[in-house]
Parts: C-alpha cells; sequence; structure tokens
C-alpha cells in the first residue's frame, strides 16, 4: 500500500471532552488495538463520542475510511439512540462502520433469543411486547412451577434482567433477582414486579423471557469472533442468578466468579467452536437474514450449559450476542481483528 492508499480508522467510545482531547495511552483500554492496527499501517484515530459534540464526530468520521465502535447500549443516562443514527449517516456516506446498526438490532439485541429459539442453542423462550402480554402470559408460567429469566430488548451489564419464580408459600408473591452486581433476591407481590418491569417496554422495548438454566453454577463459554471465525473463548461463573443455599439470607447468594480468557486452541472448547462455525453460526445468518460480509470485526456469544445428553455430553443454550461493545477479550484476538479490519478497508471502492 502507497502513502497514497494508505487507509484511516477511527475507534470510537463515549467520553466527554477532556478525554477526547486526550491521546491514546498505554492505560487506555484499546491501545492494544491501536497497536494492532497501526502494525499493517493502518492510520488509526480516535473518536471520543457525546451527544454534546455529536457534529464534530461525524465530521470527523466523514473523513476516515472506517470507524470500530465500542459504546454499549446503556450508560447511566444515555443509550444509543443519536449515535446510531450518526452511524447510519456514515455508512450511507460511504464510511466503513463495525458493528453497523442494522446489524446491531437483528444480533446484538436480546430478541435474537427469540428469532433462533428453534435453532439447537434455543430453549423455551417467549417474547411480550407490551406490557399487557408481560401480564397475561408470564402468572400462567409461574403458577405452573416454571422459573423465568426475563430480559430487556437491549441493555448490558445484567441491567433489566430478571430471575423470577413463585413464592412457594403465596401464589400471589414472588421471588425476584436482579442480574445487575450487587442485587440480591427480594420478595414481593407479582403485580409489583410486574409494575416495575413496565419501564423497559418504553419506546420499541419489549421484553424476552426464557427457561432458567439449572447448570448456570457450571459457568459460561464465552466464544469472541472476528466475522465468522472463533478466535478466543472466555469461561466465567456466572452466579448472577443463582440463589442462596436454602434457607441462609439472600446476600449470601454467590457472585459471579472473574473471566478467564484462553486462544482458540483451547482443548476444552474445540467442540463448541466447530458447532459454533459449522452449525449455529450458518443458521443464524440464514435466520435473521444477514449476510456473512455484514458481520461486526469483532463480536461474541454467550453460552450457557443445558441439559447433558443421555450419553453424557454439554448442551448449549445461548444467553445473548454482545455486538456493541466487545471488551475485554483474549489478546489472541487482536492479530485477527486487524487483519479483518486491514481487509474491510481495503475492500471499499476507491
Amino acid at each position: 500500500m502507497t502513502k497514497d492508499q494508505v487507509k484511516r480508522i477511527a475507534l470510537l467510545w463515549r467520553g466527554d471532552r477532556e478525554a477526547r482531547d486526550r491521546e491514546i495511552s498505554e492505560r487506555s483500554r484499546l491501545y492494544r488495538v491501536f497497536e494492532a492496527l497501526t502494525a499493517l499501517d493502518i492510520s488509526v484515530e480516535k473518536a471520543v463520542y457525546s451527544e454534546e459534540f455529536e457534529d464534530e464526530v461525524r465530521d470527523q468520521l466523514l473523513r476516515v475510511d472506517g470507524v470500530l465502535v465500542w459504546v454499549d447500549p446503556i450508560m447511566r443516562d444515555r443509550n444509543r439512540t443519536h449515535l446510531d443514527a450518526m452511524l447510519n449517516q456514515i455508512a450511507n456516506a460511504g464510511v466503513f462502520v463495525s458493528a453497523h446498526p442494522e446489524v446491531i438490532l437483528k444480533m446484538g439485541t436480546k430478541e435474537v433469543l427469540y428469532r433462533t429459539r428453534e435453532m439447537s442453542w434455543g430453549c423455551d423462550t417467549h417474547l411480550y411486547s407490551s406490557s399487557e402480554e408481560l401480564r397475561d402470559q408470564l402468572p400462567v408460567h409461574l403458577a405452573a412451577g416454571e422459573t423465568r429469566v426475563l430480559k430487556q430488548y437491549r441493555g448490558n451489564g445484567g441491567i433489566g434482567v430478571w430471575k423470577v419464580e413463585q413464592h412457594p408459600g403465596d401464589g400471589t408473591l414472588v421471588k425476584a433477582r436482579h442480574a445487575q452486581r450487587g442485587s440480591v433476591e427480594e420478595e414481593m407481590p407479582l403485580d409489583t414486579f410486574l409494575a416495575q418491569c413496565e419501564q423497559y417496554f418504553q419506546g420499541s422495548g419489549r421484553i424476552i423471557d426464557q427457561a432458567y438454566q439449572e447448570r448456570l453454577p457450571d459457568g459460561m463459554v464465552r466464544l469472541y469472533l472476528v466475522k465468522d471465525k472463533v478466535e478466543g473463548f472466555g469461561h466465567q461463573e456466572i452466579n448472577a442468578l443463582y440463589p442462596p443455599e436454602s434457607g441462609a439470607p439472600p446476600d449470601t447468594a454467590p457472585q459471579p466468579g472473574p473471566r478467564l480468557y484462553y486462544p482458540n486452541t483451547k482443548p476444552e472448547f474445540q467442540d463448541v467452536k466447530m458447532k459454533m462455525e459449522e452449525e449455529w453460526l450458518p443458521n443464524m445468518l440464514q435466520v435473521l437474514d444477514i449476510n456473512s460480509e455484514s458481520l461486526p470485526v469483532l463480536w461474541d456469544a454467550d453460552l450457557l450449559y443445558g441439559p447433558k445428553t443421555a450419553s453424557g455430553e454439554d448442551t448449549y443454550v445461548l444467553g445473548e450476542i454482545n455486538v456493541s461493545s466487545v471488551y475485554p477479550f483474549p489478546e489472541e484476538t487482536l492479530l485477527p481483528l486487524a487483519q479483518e479490519t486491514y481487509r474491510r478497508l481495503t475492500s471499499l471502492s476507491p
């Protein structure tokens, strides 16, 4: 690539003007991404985003060839409404955007659990598009003795994710636990729980309802993908919704353990890697009507352990797909990430 052909890419994350004025330093969480991209002779710049100076960020992005985005769906009192609209404008102007907002809506929201429920990674899953549907249908599942996990349409960090079951001694009460770190199990009237879920239906909001997975204490496997290849793994004891021991106080319930990171050669995860690349991903692309070239440069899928088969083999249940802000991730993913970004940029029309 000649000097005139050097491609320019922006790394975008949320911040204020002070953060915007600082250089990318070794202490930045995306510094290793910056290094990996520049090693391939890609010109990298940061693009710190805030609604307060959105026009300036838009002007900046219109001058680069591509942008890689790390912004959570929810951050304090902010969401991605304005950002996604701007990124759509940028993409329509010919700038490469990963992940594209339209792809996020297809695969990076909790609705993917409902739309792919018939795949082998699916489970008993329902979708409530209104608070009325929630009030009509959820009590029926709870009265049947089912434990359900409710997930708001767009969220992160356990925000808007609830485990709920009917109280064994009083059918008018439920036991509910929020998945956000630090939350404890609460007992409350069913009507109270339903009322506090109404906030999740604002705008285009909806709730996805999955069957609770009893093997939750066994942990969660996270597959990190660059486009359509698994390039690393994470494993975590994901106990955010696991109950305390019988009769113990709610605050004694186990909390999530650390996530451990591994390269894509980890022997224990080769079966799930093969299922993702050869079965689940092709099926998902077909169900969601996504072209493989539209896949994010970097994304991940969280898989819970389902019931073991009669022969003792593991099964898996999709818990969510993360597309908006995948970080941290195994360092072995950096080179494939940079190479795929280079490929996308150099395939752009001049």
